[in-house]
Formats: C-alpha cells, structure tokens, sequence
C-alpha cells in the first residue's frame, strides 16, 4: 500500500475511534430530571440553547404552579383554563363511579363527609348490582378512600398524550383522586424537559411519569387488554383526527376519552373536503355548525371504534369559545355494534330558508324475537324545499343520538354547585351544564331566531314570544348551549315556518319589496296552518335563564383566542403577539391612493367613448382625449397598468406588418 493511501485510511480510522470513544459518553447522560443549572443553562439532550431562568413565567391554576418559557417554545393557552377545570370535575365524577364499585370512597377536598357518595336514583339496574355487591364487600370493614395526591393501587391509569407544560397532568395528580398513576406524554424533547421541571416543583414525581414519544405510537403499544389506560386525554394543536384510531384501541373497557378539537374552520363547514378528509363526514355551513360539529366529531370516534367491534357511549359534549370537547365511554360488543349504523344520519338542508331533514343510515326491528338491522329508506325531502322551493345541500354523516348522559351531567353539576371553591371557573361550569341538563335529548341540531326573521325580512320576536308560541302549539322547546339564540324543538319545519307567517301578520312585510324567486316570497305567499298563540307562558322562561347564571362566555380578555403553535426558539409571547396581529391586520387590503396620483394615472388612458363619439364630459372627463404618444404608452406598459392599448400606437408600423389588421 503507497504512502499516499495510509495517510487517508489512517485519518477516517482516527475518525472512526473517536466517534465510537464519544457514544458511551451521549448514552449514559441521565434521563431524569435534569438539575437546577442544567434547567438554567438549557444544556439538555436536544443541544439547543435554552433560555434562562429569568425569562420563564409562572403561572398558578387551580393547585397546580408550573414555569413555562416567555418564549413561544412550549404551548399554553391560559383561556383554556375552563376546559382544564370541567376535565377534573368529569374525571372526578368517573373515578367516583369506577372506584365505588370497588368498595372505594373518594375523598376531594371542599366537600363534606355525607357528600362522598351519591346515590342516583334513575342509574341503570347494573350500576346499582355493583353498589350492592361492593358495600356487602366493605361491610363489617372500615371502607377504604382514596385522596388527592396518594397513589391508589386500584385506582384509574390516566395518559394525556400531548401535555405540552405538562399543567393539565399535574393537575389531575393535585385535584382528581383516586388515581394510581399519570402518564404525561410529549413528542418535544423542550416540552418533556420543562414538564420534569414542573413535576419536581410541585412534588408530584410518584404519580406523573413524563414520556418522550410520538403518542400514536405510544398507545398503539398499549393495545393489550392488561395495560389500557382507564382515561386518554387528548388536546391537541388543530385536529386529533390522527391520534382517534390509537385512542380507541388503548382504552380501557369502559373508560373515558377526552377529545378537544380547535379546528373549527373545517368543523364549522368552510372546508367540506376537508372535514371529509379528518373525520369521514361533510360539514356544511349553518347557524347550527356548533353542534353539527360536535356530532361530526362523535360520529368519527364511533366509526374507529366500530373497526374494532367497539363502540361510544357520550357523556357529555361541549361547544365553547373556539373549540369543542367531548368526553365518551368506550366498550365491546359485537352486537352493539350493529346498531351504530342505526344512530349516524345524512343532513338535508335548505340553501335558500335553512330547514334541514335528517336521514339515518340504518334501522333495526324486531322479527320473530330477533332484532333484524337493515338500510333505511329514503330520501325524506322532494328535490326542491316544500317551503321555498330552493335545492337542497347533502351533509353528514354525523351522530343522530343524544349528546349527552343527563345522569352523569347532574353529578357533575351537584358536585361543582356544592363545592364552588373547587375550581376558578365554577360559575360557568354551572351556567354551561345547567343548559345542557334543559337541553331535549332527542332532538338534534336547532334553528335561530335571527335565521328564521332575516329569512322572511321581518322583525325579530322575542325569545319568550317565540318558546311560548311553540308551547301553545303542543311542541317541546329548549335552548342550546352551542348559541345564545338557539331554538331546539321537536317541531316539524312546517310548524315553525307557519308560527313565523303568523308573527309576520303582526308587522307585514312589503310585498313589493321581494322578488317572486325569493324564499322570503314564496314562504309568506302560503296561509298558515295554525294560529299561533304569542301569550308568554311562565315555561317558556328556562330555570337558568331566570336565576342569571352564566350561561354564555363573553371574550375574557384583549387579543382572545387561539394562540400560536409552539415552535422552538420562537419569538416571545406578550407584547410581540399583539404587535404582529395589529401589523398583519387588513393585508390583503391595498392602502387607499392619492386622489393626485389616480387622476394623473387616468388621464394616461384614452377615453373609449370619446373615440365613439358619445364622451359628454369634455374636459371634465377623468380620461384622455388626445390620442396617447409613444412615451406615455411606452411609461405605462413599464408600470404594467392594465388596459394599456399598446396595439393602437400611431405610427406608419401600425397599418403595416404580419398580424395586423
């Protein structure tokens, strides 16, 4: 071997030696907490530059103290504080029910003795065989609790895939009991080592366990019956479309997914394929898209679930501020799930006046002792609208059954109500869940006053006038908590469309004014069907309406909303947010131009009707009257102004040439 090819051979070995010297060294680092200096210093695995202790905020929620960085490197939203509390109240509630079965007694703090457990009269057969049989366990025994922030060996196994400042997992370790451990999950190595560093501040490391992984992954390695997780909590940035499928496979038989979505956009109908794409269904755009979007979200879940002989049991389901929430029990049951085809429905619905039909997929009946599923028959609406004559749009396929379990809304609600100084946000829980519990169960979607009186251009009744008409009438009427002028009835369209015509009696609308295609028109030109009865009906006022509770959010604070995705190294939050949002405001809009500037440009553009002859301006006309030269032809072609008529240049090339007429 020549000299020339030692020389490199024994530089790559060199090489080679070092590299292999350095990998135990990378290998052995601790993965555990890291120390206070290495917190500060930012020398973690990720080798980016962290920033200093003086530059995290701390913020206090609930029992929970965490640090986050001023910069936009680790996501948190403080709105969000409402979707963390009404997170702990349900998950307490469902390890009350879980734990109770077991001869287990919970004990949450602010609450008395004789309130730890709550007997529910209306609770299934099955329920109350457990309740038995676990008291005839603990009889003669002292029972057994569980309290906040003690490892409960039989206890629930919560993971929140994506915790980010890990807040909502240390939460659960210092509100919820009754829990043996809690999995905080993050695929940030950023995220993960703050949430070390949260966890150690609160002294809560013997029950969360912060993990680093991809957290499909993460449940996909938990699919085994004996290590599912009683409770997943999923909050992710946009949409958990990809994380659902995982979900449904790693809980437990019985246990409790906990779903935000924050895509509205697409939820709410402004991108069809889109929401197709996610969720498998069609969202159209309606005042109803709240609650639309709330079913679209159940209907995917079941759909996953049903892949895998499982299906979805709603507790309770939130539309609130920019997102929707959803808490679902999960089980196994081949012939359950026969019947989901049976609660999925298509949503016919009115271009021209709104009025919708729902279509379920299937149906079952029972036949020689049987139950026999098949496909529904329709379609329950003509090609054009009976009321307006207007076409219909297709949508769906979204759930068709109630949205919530009434039962486990009023546990909720009893145990917020008698412990108001359990969370900061106790009223609205209140307020929220009193609505839901007056809501009808079995009524899907709502009209809105508003819809209904710009429909046919007349003034707007009250919300009194027109519950109490339907009242008169012998329908059902609710509110909804997805709209503050939400009307939920089990009234035909016809129905409702007849009330309005007789409330348009009472200030008629000018005829003239409408044209004959017009929805407006063609609904008022049919007499209506009832006489409608405006008299104001004690019921027709809601209970939370008349004790005030609040019931609708209003913007808590300047610059509300979602905020940015958390990106490493980014800019800092606060003062900078804001100036971005006012610079990028109206930038799609050109700034207004000088009227000096836009009359000379004019005036370089000939006058098509003086060259017909029929300019009457003269001179007062803002365009040229004088054929153009070849130096303000030439200027305005540089410019690129449209409408430049470079082919009428005078001249002798302009009579001569190829191509030229």
């Amino acid at each position: 071997m020549s000299r020339t090819r030692i020389v490199p051979w024994l530089s790559l070995t060199l090489r080679s030696t070092l590299n292999l010297c350095r990998a135990p060294f990378v290998e052995g680092q601790p993965q555990g907490p890291r120390s206070a200096a290495a917190m500060e210093n930012g020398t973690g695995s990720c080798g980016e530059e962290r920033p200093p202790e003086a530059q995290q905020t701390t913020v206090t929620e609930g029992a929970a103290k965490i640090a986050f960085p001023s910069a936009n490197e680790v996501f948190y939203n403080p709105v969000q504080e409402f979707n963390r509390d009404l997170t702990c109240a349900v998950i307490t509630e469902f390890a009350r029910i879980q734990l109770r079965a077991k001869g287990i007694q919970i004990k949450v703090p602010g609450e008395k003795d004789v309130q730890k457990v709550v007997v529910d009269l209306s609770e299934r057969e099955e329920d109350k065989a457990e309740l038995k049989e676990g008291a005839s366990l603990a009889s003669g025994d002292q029972p057994r609790t569980a309290a906040v922030g003690e490892i409960c060996e039989e206890g629930l196994q919560v993971l929140e895939g994506l915790a980010a400042s890990g807040l909502r997992s240390i939460r659960f370790a210092l509100e919820v009991p009754g829990l043996r451990s809690v999995v905080a999950n993050d695929a940030s190595a950023q995220a993960v080592d703050l949430m070390r560093h949260n966890v150690q501040l609160n002294s809560v490391a013997h029950l969360v366990q912060p993990s680093q992984a991809d957290a499909r992954l993460l449940m996909y390695q938990h699919q085994r019956v004996s290590e599912r997780f009683d409770v997943i909590d999923l909050d992710p940035y946009g949409s958990p479309a990809p994380f659902l499928d995982a979900a449904v496979q790693a809980v437990s038989e019985g246990g409790l997914l906990c779903i935000t979505c924050t895509d509205m956009a697409v939820l709410a109908g402004n991108s069809g394929e889109t929401c197709y794409s996610k969720y498998g269904a069609m969202a159209l755009k309606s005042r109803a898209c709240h609650e639309m979007a709330l079913r679209i979200v159940l209907h995917s879940l079941d759909l996953r679930a049903n892949c895998y002989q499982r299906f979805v049991v709603p507790l309770l389901s939130i539309s609130a501020d920019f997102y929707v929430r959803v808490f679902v029990r999960v089980f196994t049951g081949q012939a359950k799930v026969k019947a989901s085809a049976s609660k999925q429905a298509l949503v016919f619905q009115c271009v021209g006046c709104g009025t919708f039909h729902l279509q379920r997929l299937g149906k079952s009946g029972a036949s020689g002792g049987r139950v026999k599923f098949s496909a529904a028959c329709g379609p329950p609406v003509a090609p054009e609208c009976e009321h307006c004559g207007q076409r219909h749009q297709l949508g769906g396929p979204l759930w068709a059954e109630a949205i919530h379990d009434l039962d486990f809304v009023g546990r909720v609600l009893e145990a917020v109500s008698t412990n108001p100084g359990r969370f900061h946000t106790s009223e609205r829980i209140r307020g929220v869940l009193s609505v839901i519990t007056e809501e009808l169960p079995d009524v899907p979607l709502y009209y809105t006053l508003d819809q209904l009186s710009s429909t046919i251009h007349c003034s707007t009744p009250s919300l009194l006038q027109l519950r109490s008409a339907l009242l008169h009438a012998g329908f059902q009427v609710s509110l909804s908590h997805a709209c503050k002028n939400a009307v939920k009835t089990d009234a035909p369209s016809s129905a409702v469309w007849d009330i309005m015509r007789c409330w348009e009696k009472g200030c008629p609308v000018k005829r003239e004014r409408l044209s004959e295609a017009s929805p407006a028109f063609r609904i008022l030109s049919t007499e209506p069907g009832l006489q409608a009865n405006f008299t104001i009906r004690d019921d027709a006022n809601p209970s939370s309406r008349q004790r005030g509770l609040k019931r609708f959010q209003t913007n808590p604070q300047a610059n509300w909303g979602p905020r940015p995705r958390a990106r490493p190294g980014g800019k800092a939050s606060g003062q900078t947010v804001e100036e971005r949002c006012r610079l990028l405001q109206n930038k799609r809009k050109e700034p207004a131009e000088d009227p000096a500037q836009r009359a000379a440009r004019l005036k370089t553009f000939p006058c098509k009707k003086f060259k017909e002859g029929t300019c009457q301006r003269g001179d007062q006309c803002c365009y040229s009257h004088s054929p153009p030269t070849l130096e303000v032809v030439a200027e305005a072609a540089s410019t690129g102004c449209p409408g430049t008529p470079c082919q009428n240049l005078p001249g002798p090339e302009a009579a001569t040439g190829p191509g030229v007429d």
